[in-house]
């Protein structure tokens, strides 16, 4: 299994560099709940409506992982090493999944190239 940033998953919505990764992958991906409702709230902000948006995440076949109490401890705990980047709560939930997975994420944050955690990441740009 491989986990999705959000920003991957809008890389290939809206056909950006690194969309033809993302779309090799879909069947074998899964992504944080918190980077779903990301995803809804970036294609209700380009005036899809609430239905659409939820019809677009769901057939994309991406499995939607809840943001569990062990997965919430990690990524609280990460913090103090993505602080420095400005990494949001909704970055540190999906390297939590990664990270409590033991499965690589792939992302379209370059930040995230600097990292230093337990936990193998691809930039898709």
């Amino acid at each position: 299994m491989v986990i999705l940033d959000s920003s991957a998953v809008l890389a290939l919505l809206w056909k950006e560099t690194g969309s033809d990764r993302v779309a090799d992958i879909l069947g074998a991906s899964a992504i944080s709940a918190v980077n779903a409702s990301e995803v809804i709230a970036k294609m209700v902000d380009r005036g899809i409506d609430d239905k659409t948006a939820e019809k677009i995440l769901l057939t994309l076949g991406i499995e939607i992982v809840d943001f569990d109490t062990p997965t919430s401890i990690v990524a609280g705990q990460i913090r103090r090493n993505t602080k420095s980047l400005g990494l949001s709560l909704g970055d540190r939930a999906c390297i939590a999944l990664g990270m409590r997975s033991k499965s690589k994420i792939i992302t379209a944050d370059r930040a995230w190239a600097s990292l230093v955690l337990e936990v193998e990441i691809e930039l898709i740009r």
